[in-house]
């Protein structure tokens, strides 16, 4: 990735952040929610909590709705933690989450109607995407996130998130999806071709920058 960057002229200032050595951070992080009534322990089954733990995408179901089920009837009520079990976050009900993203304009996004309670840490000592996120965009002082559209809905929970651990709110631009000729978004399960494999076929630095460019203002 680093000689893909620098192919593309885009400069990377060390030091290397990885999130496997900074387990700590997360598990604070977590923590804090356990203790302020934000997180409750969940027995829902591994097929499910499978496709919660990595960053949802635009062609694929996105994190179902989730029903309650053990949701704890006291709001109030710290948990402590329980070795073995995963976590959710729990959402304010009917809350409408609102921010305004730089490419995209206005969105908006409805707990318990866009979204339910999400996962933010499994039984295995790992955190989810979403809290693993907001925990390194503060530590690292992060003003600007750019990412995919397909992450929206993923921005309103770490919104969430970042205001119960009272963490600095950060600016977002959302581009749209590079696709192929089929609109199929472009994507290593597909077999999408990489950066590199672009460079052996001539396409230059300026062209990719190009296409890229013209698929975000699209």
């Amino acid at each position: 990735m680093l000689e893909d960057l620098a192919w593309l002229g885009i400069e990377w200032t060390p030091p290397m952040i990885i999130q496997s050595q900074r387990l700590a951070l997360y598990r604070e992080a977590f923590e804090r929610l356990l203790a302020s009534a934000y997180a409750y322990a969940c027995t829902c089954s591994r097929r499910e909590l499978a496709r919660m733990v990595q960053a949802p995408h635009e062609d694929s179901d996105d994190e179902p709705i989730y029903t309650g089920k053990c949701r704890p009837t006291n709001n109030a009520t710290p948990q402590t933690l329980q070795p073995g079990m995963n976590y959710r976050f729990r959402v304010p009900d009917d809350d409408a989450i609102r921010f305004t993203d730089t490419n995209m304009g206005n969105q908006a996004f409805t707990t318990n109607q866009d979204f339910g309670d999400f996962l933010i840490w499994r039984k295995d000592g790992l955190p989810s995407y979403q809290l693993a996120c907001i925990v390194d965009d503060a530590a690292m002082q992060i003003t600007e996130v750019v990412r995919g559209a397909d992450l929206l809905k993923s921005t309103a929970r770490q919104i969430l998130l970042q205001r119960a651990l009272e963490l600095p709110a950060v600016s977002y631009f959302h581009t749209r999806l590079l696709r192929d000729e089929q609109g199929v978004r472009l994507a290593k399960r597909h077999d999408a071709l990489a950066i590199r494999a672009l460079r052996e076929k001539g396409l230059s630095p300026k062209e990719l920058l190009q296409i890229a460019q013209d698929t975000s203002t699209a």
